[in-house]
């Protein structure tokens, strides 16, 4: 009797670890893509030679000047690259890696492979770049801004291996500057969107 148990077993012991495997890739797949505005949306210039770099970290920016749902957020967009390819800045092309806009749009920026742009102190090198459009200092966080945003970070987390770990703002980077402003700020200081970030990536 013992004899004819042993293969059954083996055969028991041999499929949970294929199952444990495929409920972890079903988690997986339950993380779906953000839908993305393309940069010829918002009428980008091509950009200018640019340094390039592997990123190993996320950062959040806000863009600093009040922009409500209904403004024009690729017109906005438009004028933030005009400006920062400048001669003011001087700047390969738009400073961010993806811009959020306050009715939870998502717009493409700049090739996730370039170094992003800062008027601070730090070194973006290695930082992905995701600025939230609008200024948070002064005006509320809209419940779709930070949707998409959970949805974005998550999604980056995932596609570029960036440890959700990682996760900071701007001024956790930076002495001169109160980016991503105190109402946006918040929700990173209690935890909150890490939690969030975190139940993505597992499915939840």
């Amino acid at each position: 009797m013992l004899v004819r148990l042993i293969p059954i077993l083996a055969l028991l012991l041999a499929c949970k670890p294929a199952q444990q495997s495929a409920n972890t890739n079903a988690g997986k797949a339950a993380l779906t893509a953000p839908a993305i505005v393309p940069r010829a949306s918002w009428g980008a210039l091509a950009p200018k030679p640019y340094k390039q770099h592997t990123p190993v970290r996320i950062t959040v920016h806000h863009e600093g000047t009040q922009l409500l749902p209904t403004d024009d957020a690729a017109r906005k967009i438009n004028r933030i690259q005009a400006w920062g390819m400048g001669p003011d800045r001087n700047w390969a092309d738009i400073p961010y890696h993806f811009l959020i806009a306050p009715n939870g749009t998502i717009y493409e920026g700049r090739a996730v492979t370039t170094v992003g742009e800062t008027n601070t102190e730090y070194d973006p090198t290695g930082h992905l770049l995701i600025c939230c459009l609008g200024n948070y200092e002064v005006q509320e966080v809209s419940a779709e801004t930070l949707q998409s945003l959970i949805q974005l970070i998550a999604w980056c987390s995932r596609q570029y291996k960036i440890p959700a770990e990682t996760l900071s703002t701007h001024k956790d980077n930076s002495k001169q500057t109160t980016c991503p402003g105190k109402n946006l700020y918040a929700y990173f200081s209690n935890g909150y969107v890490l939690d969030a970030v975190k139940k993505k990536l597992k499915g939840e």
